[in-house]
């Protein structure tokens, strides 16, 4: 085995990795490669301090990174090995990840690489066709492989949730700091990271919807209404404990979730506000009447295909010697 994964090995890794989702497509992750290890990190610089004052959301983005790295090692032929946030002194160092050369390969890892570049959060209203209950039951199994548990919600839970979602708009209306920062990262022309105008999808003729309406800005807000689905497809993503590595957790299980709708034709999109109230947190979780912790409300449904939003290139997420 080569002391150092050639530079076009790295490239694919890292393209692959920042292709995860993250919340307003803020990419907070940045990573240090040193032989076959990677370790990936927080990006300080790149917090959301007003609806993500914890970081639980970025170490959600990181887990995903993490998951797609580990999909695309699968892909170059190298079995993965690796430790969530393993040194304690270094807080903002979530995952090292080890690749090594091996005849061995994880089937399901493969196929689902291939998806990764098709995944985007899709704004738009799906069509009224049930998810089939063998994809149902794929993406449970996905949550499940990497430690964390999907609950789909009844048409009770799904308006008690949509209740939850009002109180939070509620709660914004003078909230300056959230709406300040989110105009930050969303809306107008993007070209590296945060959410364009493009990729906003029409506004609900409903209220509440199963979809959140990220326009910030007076032009966003004057976008095309269409009618969303009466019946969504919701599921709610929980750990039982809550501490960084289990938000790492729920990051990679988010993912593996995600490229497994992708792979079955199924889009996604979120509805998380809810999940930046702590009280309301704790509301969403009972929804699934299990113990434990609500990280991502993911709805779920089969759209056409949309653009998805941008992504920095790979050099940034390095420190500047290795780039």
């Amino acid at each position: 085995m080569s002391e150092q994964l050639p530079k076009e090995h790295v490239d694919i890794l890292l393209a692959a990795a920042i292709a995860a989702p993250s919340m307003h497509n803020t990419q907070p992750w940045r990573f240090e490669v040193e032989g076959h290890v990677i370790d990936v990190y927080l990006d300080g610089s790149r917090t959301l301090p007003a609806e993500d004052p914890t970081g639980r959301a970025m170490r959600i983005a990181a887990g995903a990174a993490t998951f797609n790295l580990r999909c695309a090692a699968e892909n170059l032929g190298y079995g993965t090995w690796f430790g969530l946030a393993p040194y304690p002194e270094e807080p903002d160092l979530l995952a090292r990840v080890v690749l090594e050369p091996t005849g061995a390969r994880n089937d399901d890892l493969l196929d689902l690489a291939a998806q990764i570049p098709y995944r985007h959060t899709d704004r738009h209203p799906a069509d009224a066709t049930p998810l089939a209950d063998d994809v149902r039951v794929a993406l449970l199994q996905a949550a499940y492989a990497e430690g964390a548990e999907l609950t789909w919600l009844g048409e009770t839970e799904v308006h008690t949730l949509l209740d939850l979602v009002l109180d939070t708009d509620l709660r914004e209306i003078h909230d300056w700091h959230r709406r300040t920062e989110r105009s930050h990262w969303v809306g107008g022309e993007r070209t590296a990271d945060g959410i364009p105008s493009s990729a906003l999808g029409p506004r609900s003729t409903s209220y509440p919807a199963a979809v959140r309406d990220m326009g910030t800005r007076p032009a966003d807000r004057l976008r095309d209404e269409r009618q969303f689905e009466e019946r969504p497809e919701l599921a709610i993503l929980s750990t039982y404990f809550d501490d960084p590595a289990d938000q790492v957790v729920a990051g990679a299980a988010l993912e593996r979730v995600l490229l497994t709708a992708t792979r079955a034709g199924v889009s996604a999109s979120f509805l998380n506000q809810p999940l930046e109230y702590d009280d309301l947190r704790t509301k969403v979780q009972r929804l699934t009447q299990r113990p434990g912790n609500a990280h991502m409300i993911i709805r779920f449904g089969r759209t056409r295909t949309h653009t998805g939003t941008a992504r920095r290139p790979v050099a940034d997420f390095l420190p500047e010697e290795q780039s």
